[in-house]
């Protein structure tokens, strides 16, 4: 099957990583370059070719198996922290013993069935859009305890408890297609999921240059030193406290109500604010599910309920709420719109594959 000569590798989730180190130590934030905006507008057609020929091409490899671009998936699982040897050369084809230990390490860490080879499941999660903090490294890197995992040292906000946090929208980079009510509106929302259960207390600014968070739409390589790399991939990353600064892709179709957004490729802003809010506050990876902080989101799909681990992760580093109740509405509460499976559909395949060859020719 021939491939369109200059293929969108922005697409794959697996083709945003070019020679990154496998974990960041406490996610330091560089400052900034003054990188103009650019907008793009997705492909759903192209996102799902993409997504079918890769995973039909590594299903079901194992150790031994020598597959064409199998490299990437090495260095995928480099930069995420689980092949951490400065002198693994994740650049040839074999799969090897480091990288089927790299695999039973990701799928039992993600509550994958442990097959130590590339099953349709591990594929499949590995193919997922998802948060561009790293999940795993080294044992300094991330402090786990029981299910949550802190960053490395439990880093948190060190002001008086009840603390308040400000937090603030760049003028300049923001995405035009939601309004900036709609942008506040749902950010207030995944603040106040956090807001609820520890003794914090986060309030808008306008003067962004003096806000503890500084959130922003960007594109691309933005200075930070983790570029993203356009549609689905990478969704958005934040550092570890006191950075406060929260990066979210403008590639993407953001989403605040899949009943207007109607792309197969929506992502909803609020799970994605929740989620990256954890990160700020201290927060790493989850393995649990049902936790906001689990690193991965399909598109359409709505998880901003905090489950008890998120709960208890957060209000080990913070305390609790003195208003706040353990109750089961609490418990993460994921829900997907009817419309859409957990599965890519073929007529849509079918398309994707038309509008592939068009561009062959």
């Amino acid at each position: 099957m021939l491939l369109p000569s200059t293929p969108p590798l922005s697409l794959l989730l697996i083709f945003f990583i070019h020679n990154l180190p496998p974990y960041m130590a406490a996610r330091p934030a560089p400052e900034f370059a003054s990188n103009q905006l650019t907008e793009t507008t997705p492909s759903n057609y192209y996102y799902y070719y993409y997504y079918y020929y890769y995973h039909n091409r590594f299903l079901n490899s194992r150790r031994g198996s020598h597959v064409s671009g199998l490299s990437e998936i090495k260095k995928y699982f480099h930069y995420f922290g689980y092949l951490t040897s400065q002198d693994y050369d994740v650049s040839d084809d074999m799969f090897d013993a480091p990288l089927e230990s790299a695999v039973i390490y990701y799928q039992s860490k993600l509550g994958l069935q442990v097959t130590g080879k590339l099953d349709f499941d591990t594929l499949s999660q590995i193919l997922a859009p998802r948060c561009g903090v790293p999940d795993a490294g080294s044992s300094p890197a991330l402090h786990a305890t029981k299910n949550y995992v802190y960053f490395p040292g439990k880093p948190r906000w060190a002001r008086r408890i009840p603390m308040t946090l400000t937090y603030g929208f760049s003028p300049d980079y923001m995405i035009r297609y939601l309004s900036l009510s709609d942008i506040r509106k749902t950010f207030k929302g995944a603040f106040s999921k956090w807001e609820s259960v520890i003794p914090v207390r986060f309030v808008e600014t306008d003067d962004y240059g003096f806000a503890d968070i500084k959130i922003g739409f960007y594109a691309g390589d933005h200075g930070d030193g983790e570029p993203f790399d356009g549609v689905l991939g990478i969704l958005g990353h934040s550092f570890s406290p006191e950075s406060g600064k929260l990066h979210l892709d403008a590639a993407e179709t953001w989403a605040v109500d899949f009943q207007v957004e109607k792309s197969k490729v929506a992502i909803d802003l609020e799970s994605v604010a929740v989620h990256e809010i954890g990160h700020l506050l201290g927060l790493a990876h989850s393995p649990v599910k049902g936790a906001v902080m689990y690193p991965s989101l399909k598109p359409r799909v709505k998880k901003v309920d905090l489950s008890l681990d998120d709960i208890q992760g957060v209000q080990s580093l913070y305390g609790t709420n003195p208003n706040f109740t353990f109750s089961s509405s609490l418990e993460s509460d994921t829900s997907a719109n009817p419309a859409v499976g957990s599965r890519f559909e073929p007529s849509l395949w079918a398309m994707s594959m038309l509008l592939a060859a068009c561009f062959c020719i």
